[in-house]
């Protein structure tokens, strides 16, 4: 009796790749995205303009009546790439004969190349944000200049930036879907990680744990920094001795109610918090 044969699987054969004169690319009808949201044409252009064109455009080439290459390349998926490439030549910003990367399709249907390349995108988890900011704040970049450059609040760059004194360890249990965000920011109320680990081990029980009860668990021993204890031997000296001043928690549970902060001071002792 033979021995059924293995039926040899065929291998896969990229598409080419090719750099195209700008000039000669046109924005095609058959691009599946019609709607106007996220990131604005002009943002792109400008980060486009700051750190070049990070990811190819996918063409096809043009065919005349009689099936024969004109050419010129239409530009089925990733068209908001190709209208800041346009905004950047209009405002003499980039030559219109400048070489652009792109991917040359010949099979397969070009609106599905356009759906693909929208609906296989993946945001950017949090956990990824923040040690991507990190890296950049160790480049020597600033809170407002990342913002600004990747078009985010200041706001949102400092939250991500806040699970620096988050545990490793529970940095890796958020990573694997075991927590929410809400609740991996509530450990940032202290930069302990072994009682933040301890807390964890006491909430997670199966159910899910509000994140205010999370920070209450923490910061249920923390005193206030104008606490006389705390006036009588320096803030400094009582946090590297382990305490935990309750000014940072305080913070958090101004922003959590949406209150209006004057003034919230990074540390001293004997300071008030004037908020409404």
């Amino acid at each position: 009796m033979t021995k059924p044969q293995n039926k040899a699987i065929p291998k896969l054969v990229l598409s080419s790749s090719r750099d195209i004169p700008f000039h000669q690319l046109v924005l095609s009808q058959k691009n599946v995205r019609r709607v106007k949201a996220g990131l604005s044409i002009e943002n792109l252009a400008d980060d486009i303009y700051h750190r070049t064109l990070l990811q190819s455009l996918n063409v096809r080439a043009m065919l005349d009546a009689d099936g024969i290459e004109t050419g010129m390349f239409e530009v089925p998926a990733g068209g908001r790439r190709f209208r800041a490439l346009e905004m950047l030549v209009k405002s003499k910003r980039m030559a219109k004969d400048q070489p652009v990367p792109c991917v040359v399709r010949e099979a397969g249907i070009a609106e599905e190349d356009s759906l693909a390349e929208n609906v296989m995108r993946v945001g950017l988890h949090p956990l990824d944000q923040f040690r991507a900011f990190s890296a950049l704040i160790e480049g020597g970049l600033s809170e407002e200049d990342i913002a600004a450059r990747f078009f985010v609040s200041v706001s949102t760059v400092r939250q991500r930036l806040r699970l620096a004194s988050v545990s490793p360890n529970l940095l890796d249990v958020y990573g694997d879907d075991g927590m929410s965000l809400e609740q991996l920011m509530a450990f940032s109320v202290t930069g302990n990680h072994a009682r933040q680990e301890q807390v964890w081990e006491q909430v997670n029980q199966g159910q899910h744990v509000p994140a205010y009860h999370i920070r209450r668990l923490l910061t249920e021993d923390a005193i206030e920094a104008r606490d006389r204890r705390v006036q009588f031997i320096g803030i400094d000296a009582y946090t590297e001795a382990g305490g935990y001043p309750a000014w940072r928690w305080f913070r958090s549970w101004c922003w959590q109610r949406r209150r209006t902060c004057a003034r919230i001071p990074a540390r001293g002792a004997g300071q008030h918090w004037p908020c409404g």
